[in-house]
């Protein structure tokens, strides 16, 4: 079992959820609800790994708060 971290937006114009995994091409979905989206990102990336790993362009870090006067 392998386990990803998402980034996950809503679209202010369709409402959809959008999802995408920071480093991992290929892998992003979108759903009209956050289960919708997870299954979608299941999916994706069950089908990318069927192909083998692929090679990472990078690692997910985190996120940060920028603050500007």
């Amino acid at each position: 079992m392998q386990s990803c971290t998402a980034v996950v937006e809503r679209c202010p114009h369709t409402g959809l959820y959008v999802g995408y995994v920071p480093g991992f091409p290929g892998a992003h979905s979108q759903g009209e609800t956050l289960e919708e989206l997870n299954d979608n990102l299941k999916e994706v990336i069950a089908m990318i790994l069927d192909d083998g790993a692929p090679a990472m362009a990078g690692e997910f870090v985190g996120t940060q708060v920028v603050v500007v006067a």
